[in-house]
């Protein structure tokens, strides 16, 4: 008695029986697909190229089965089929025709053929090789191959006289069920793939959509964040109301988005100094913008040993004003670029000697500070220098500038003279030189303004594409 385990076991898969094979197909590369299937599952094959090669090679030795392809060049495979099924000699040949089955009128065609069998195209190794199994195990009797009257059948509108053996017909009928189920089978997992394509799609789009509301949510803070910042910002700019005996100043900040990587400032330093600067970092957006805010901490006009600008007097005596060169050398080793994830920033910083109006100035990089004499020619003050941060264990060397009674310095971002028009050209330093000359009359103030209207005027209809900042400063003079 068998027990259990064997009468579910599987049975072992059948030695296929070697057979000879003609395969008829103009397409090599399929041809050579289907030989190595073939002589893999031990068979012999020959092949020829269309149904009339094919067909000299059946003649010359007569195969155990066929297989042809239908669209051939020459000999079409229906052409081929009839003339083999009409032959005595070679009528009891199983011949299977490899057919897309695209039209019920293909079908007609090939049992009017005498095909005995349709592959679909594409189709599994396997399946075909079970096909040539079961055309084997029922061989065509000569009688049947031959017999059968003539029927006439129409479909789609053309009519066909088809001779048929029984044995014909009932193996073509089955390969046509079984094509069906076969297919009906690909259909039912395709839909179920397409079925869990969908759920998943579905579920993607579930988790888009709550991305998004993430994203818009974190937008959202961003956005007030970068408000604040930007108030923040403002807040650090020097007073409107800043008033120094014998002078006059003036300016204006414009960030050409709500950070900016400009920065800049006019404070007082003691009873007879002034300190001013403007400071450019290289970038746009957040990273640059607190950079600026950063240097601009630092440059604060407090008293302390760690102060940048201002350092306690010896035995409590007068702080000390740290000279400009001494200040930008110490920014360089502060913030070098390395540590500043690549951000560097050009920077003008000058001290004024109110009594005497004696200006000692340094320039890290920046545009050339523009003196504008109450009487002579305007000049810009060229220095050769690093930007802070570029290169390493660098000394800033000061400039100086003995100032007359109302002459004028003015300190600015290269978003003046790098603005562009619509053609892409720059402001220049020719342009923004004539416009102040031509401000020479002018308070401090209306001259700062029709400088930045003229850049703003300069790049229209965009606007600026960098931040402007504009610093005006007049000396007066002192009385007796």
């Amino acid at each position: 008695m068998a027990s259990p385990d064997s009468a579910v076991a599987p049975a072992p898969p059948r030695a296929r029986h070697p057979v000879d094979v003609v395969i008829a197909e103009d397409s090599k590369i399929q041809a050579k697909l289907l030989e190595r299937r073939l002589t893999e599952a031990g068979h012999t094959v020959r092949w020829g190229a269309d149904g009339g090669k094919a067909l000299a090679l059946v003649r010359e030795r007569r195969p155990d089965i066929i297989i042809s392809d239908i669209e051939m060049p020459e000999m079409t495979g229906y052409e081929f089929c009839k003339i083999v099924k009409t032959d005595p000699e070679l009528r009891t040949i199983p011949l299977i025709l490899l057919s897309s089955l695209g039209d019920p009128v293909d079908i007609i065609r090939g049992l009017d053929a005498g095909a005995d069998n349709y592959v679909t195209k594409p189709y599994e190794p396997e399946y075909l090789l079970g096909r040539m199994d079961s055309l084997l195990a029922t061989p065509l009797a000569a009688v049947d191959a031959g017999a059968g009257g003539e029927m006439e059948v129409t479909v789609a509108g053309q009519t066909f006289k088809v001779h048929a053996g029984r044995q014909q017909v009932l193996n073509l009928l089955v390969s046509i069920f079984e094509n069906a189920v076969t297919k009906n089978k690909e259909l039912i997992a395709t839909n179920q793939s397409l079925s869990v394509a969908r759920d998943q799609l579905q579920k993607a789009n579930t988790d888009l959509t709550a991305v998004n509301e993430q994203i818009e949510r974190s937008n959202k803070r961003m956005t007030r964040d970068l408000h604040a910042a930007a108030k923040v910002q403002q807040s650090l700019l020097p007073q409107s109301a800043l008033s120094v005996p014998a002078t006059a100043a003036a300016w204006r900040y414009v960030p050409c988005n709500e950070l900016a990587g400009d920065f800049l400032n006019i404070f007082v330093l003691d009873d007879e100094h002034l300190g001013m600067f403007v400071v450019d970092v290289s970038g746009h957006g957040v990273p640059s913008s607190l950079l600026a805010v950063t240097v601009g901490a630092f440059l604060t006009p407090r008293v302390s040993d760690t102060s940048l600008l201002l350092r306690p007097g010896a035995n409590g005596g007068k702080p000390v004003v740290v000279p400009p060169g001494e200040v930008v050398t110490q920014l360089n080793n502060l913030f070098q670029a390395d540590n500043q994830a690549g951000l560097y920033f050009t920077i003008v910083y000058g001290v004024l000697h109110v009594p005497t109006g004696v200006l000692r100035f340094v320039s890290g990089g920046h545009p050339p500070l523009l003196h504008v004499p109450r009487n002579g020619p305007l000049k810009l003050f060229e220095v050769e220098s690093f930007p802070v941060g570029f290169v390493p264990d660098v000394e800033f060397t000061e400039e100086v500038l003995q100032l007359q009674p109302g002459d004028r310095v003015i300190l600015y971002s290269d978003g003046v003279p790098e603005a562009m028009d619509e053609k892409l050209e720059q402001m220049g330093n020719e342009r923004m030189t004539a416009l102040v000359e031509s401000l020479r009359g002018d308070s401090v103030d209306t001259n700062v303004v029709k400088l930045l209207e003229s850049v703003q005027a300069w790049c229209q209809p965009k606007g600026p594409l960098d931040d402007v900042s504009i610093l005006c400063l007049e000396w007066q003079g002192l009385t007796s």
